[in-house]
């Protein structure tokens, strides 16, 4: 591992979470090599100086984009929505019935399908809905990923994984060779660039967050503070979806676990908020 690896190392998990192991410097320097011909930097050290500088927000964001993962699809592992229509949110319609709000965060949205099915779910149930507000928050790290989500375009490809043709044809129209999400539903969704490491406040309270398959390349530590402000954000007996294949025993500290599969539910009202870096 080079000392210009070690120090981009350092510098992308205080600025992102992502933890690279000393393995995948071919893999970073591969998949940074057109970042770096597109803004004149001669070799991955010269990147490396550029962003521990932090002057240059077009290359932290071209950097960001370039390593974040955004591998997803509609209804992804689909247990999770089904548990939500059936357990929780008939549970969610009993205990906020006063307010008759609630509130949902995708963080980590990557390019929207995740954002796109919750929507889609809780209009499929807008009998059992009507009179409530639902507000709907999704999140990314990555610029290019949010911009995907909120345009809301789609190929062949991307649609085919996760939706049938029903909830194709209900929620989406041609756009030239891709599919669109209708406008009525993109409207419902607010999405944002934001990163986990960021101060959760200005967000107001969650009924439930969906943070799947995102803190598997955070460090323990990191990952234990992002579940401590996720809980913080999170009201009273609120949920939180983590990736059916991730396994964070830390989460225990600031919730139990409802089902197998990957669902939390707040401790209590208040968690500590620790510091990410």
């Amino acid at each position: 591992m080079s000392l210009a690896f070690a120090r981009f190392r350092r510098q992308i998990a205080l600025a992102t979470g992502i933890a690279f192991g000393a393995d995948k410097q071919y893999l970073v320097e591969s998949r940074l090599a057109p970042v770096m011909r597109a803004h004149g930097l001669a070799d991955f050290a010269d990147l490396v100086d550029a962003f521990e500088r932090g002057d240059n927000d077009p290359l932290m964001r071209d950097v960001i984009d370039a390593l974040t993962t955004n591998e997803t699809f509609f209804y992804r592992d689909r247990t999770p929505f089904e548990n939500f229509r059936t357990q929780l949110l008939p549970s969610l319609l009993v205990s906020r019935a006063k307010e008759r709000r609630l509130r949902f965060w995708c963080a980590a949205c990557s390019t929207g399908q995740e954002a796109y099915s919750l929507a889609m779910l809780l209009e499929n149930e807008a009998a059992a809905l009507r009179g409530w507000r639902l507000d709907i928050l999704a999140t990314d790290l990555s610029t290019r990923a949010v911009e995907t989500a909120r345009n809301g375009r789609y190929s062949q490809f991307e649609v085919q994984r996760g939706l049938s043709t029903n909830l194709l044809l209900r929620h989406f129209h041609r756009a030239g060779a891709s599919w669109r999400v209708n406008e009525h539903l993109r409207a419902r969704i607010d999405f944002r660039d934001f990163s986990l490491l960021s101060d959760y406040a200005a967000l107001g309270a969650f009924d439930v967050i969906f943070c799947r398959n995102v803190l598997m390349y955070f460090e323990p530590e990191t990952k234990r503070a992002v579940l401590a402000r996720l809980a913080g954000a999170l009201n009273e007996s609120g949920y939180l979806f983590l990736g059916a294949s991730e396994t964070a025993a830390e989460a225990n500290a600031f919730f139990s676990q409802t089902t197998p599969d990957g669902i939390w539910q707040t401790r209590r009202r208040a968690q500590p908020q620790l510091r990410l870096a």
